[in-house]
Formats: C-alpha cells, structure tokens, sequence
C-alpha cells in the first residue's frame, strides 16, 4: 500500500513529522483521522490523500476554511514531493527527504542535499527547498517561449505544463475536447477586439469584452471544483 509522509513547517504543531502514512490519509482536527492537527482553524474532518492511478490526490473534503497547495487554494489536485499543503494555520511539507531529493534531481539548477545531517536539520532543509520546487509549478506564461510535445506530455520551453489525463474513453477524450474547444473560442472572441497603444506596451479592453473574460474564468472555476464534487453543477 503506498504511504505518504508530511512534516509540519508552521502551526501548533510545527516540527512533527508523519510518516509513511498508509493511504488513505484524512486530515483534520478530530480524532479518528490518520493525520489529526493541533488547530482550531482545521475543520473536522478537512482533507483526505489517496493514491490513484499512480499518483497521489488531495481532496478538500469542503472544509470551512479551505485548503491551499503552494499558496493556491484548491479543491482537488496532484501532490508532489515538496509541495506546500496549508491547512488552518498549519503548513505541511509533502514527501520525505528522499523523495524531495528526487523530485529536486529531476527539476534541475538546484544544488545537491546532504542528508546526513539529523533529523531537525533535514526538516528545516527541506521546508527552506519548499519555495525553489515552487518553480516547477508556478511560472509566466510567455507566449515567446516555444510548446512541445514529449512522451504525451506539453512543455513550455523546458517547464512541463498539467499533464492531461490519460487512459480516457473515446466518450471522456470527446467531452475533454469539446469543453476546451468551447472555453478556447469563447475566451478568443473576448480578446479579438483588444486595443494597443502605439508602444505596443499597454492594451485596452472593453467592459463587455472584460465581462466576457471574466465570465470564462467563472466557468473554468465552476469546472474545476465541480471535477472535486461532482453533484455541484446539479445545485
């Protein structure tokens, strides 16, 4: 059974590290989870990881006050060795020693860790690596900076994109590509009208075509929290 470990970096419960979790792990306040935080601003029960498909999924289990991955609240994602889970007023690391220095191996230009050191001065280590694997993640989108298709998976320049799911049914790829052919054009006929100044450094838009922006990443949000909870566009 695959095992997931965490190490809180901020909260009452800073220095306590969990590991080898046997999935799935819940995550809250209350006893009976298999991850249980010192936090009044964690909700009862308040997130759940499970293994899936090779990977490993986090679930905000509709938690009072949410749930943030590297800063970013979500409602269902991926988690990688190194990323940051904040919870209430508590932040986790996610992944061992090992499994960061793997993951930091693979995204490059970071220098090699030294793991013999104890166990205090690995953890502290780690959360400082916490902000350089943010990275991999998050970065501008440059419209300069070439796409390309390696082994399934999309690139930017050299920074992989979200993979797309794979093993879909004919019936899953079609309604994939339908939803995105729909957001595309819409969000195309919204920007077609923007207006440049003669510096080509500041654009314009209208209201209406703003609205029409705003309207797509409405959409895109109900989307994906509807991907999380699948009985919510039924509301």
């Amino acid at each position: 059974m695959p095992t997931v470990t965490f190490q809180v970096l901020e909260g009452i419960d800073k220095g306590r590290l969990f590991r080898e979790l046997p999935t799935p792990v819940s995550i809250g306040r209350e006893e009976g989870n298999v991850l249980r935080l010192n936090d009044e601003r964690v909700s009862r029960f308040h997130a759940k990881v499970q293994f899936d498909n090779g990977e490993m999924i986090l679930t905000d289990l509709e938690s009072t006050n949410g749930t943030r991955v590297n800063g970013t609240v979500v409602q269902i994602r991926r988690l990688r060795p190194g990323d940051r889970v904040g919870i209430g007023r508590s932040l986790l690391l996610f992944g061992s020693e090992a499994e960061i220095v793997q993951r930091l191996a693979t995204v490059g230009g970071i220098p090699p860790i030294d793991l013999t050191e104890g166990t205090v001065s690995q953890t502290l280590h780690a959360s400082s690596l916490a902000s350089s694997l943010d990275r991999d993640a998050h970065f501008d989108l440059n419209v300069n900076d070439k796409i390309t298709l390696s082994r399934g998976a999309l690139f930017q320049g050299t920074r992989p994109l979200p993979p797309l799911p794979d093993k879909m049914t004919p019936s899953q790829a079609a309604r994939l590509a339908e939803l995105l052919d729909f957001l595309h054009l819409h969000l195309t006929r919204a920007t077609e009208n923007i207006q440049a100044n003669e510096e080509g450094s500041q654009i314009t838009l209208s209201f209406a075509d703003w609205q029409r922006v705003m309207t797509v990443q409405m959409l895109l949000a109900r989307y994906v929290r509807a991907v999380a909870e699948p009985d919510v566009l039924d509301i």
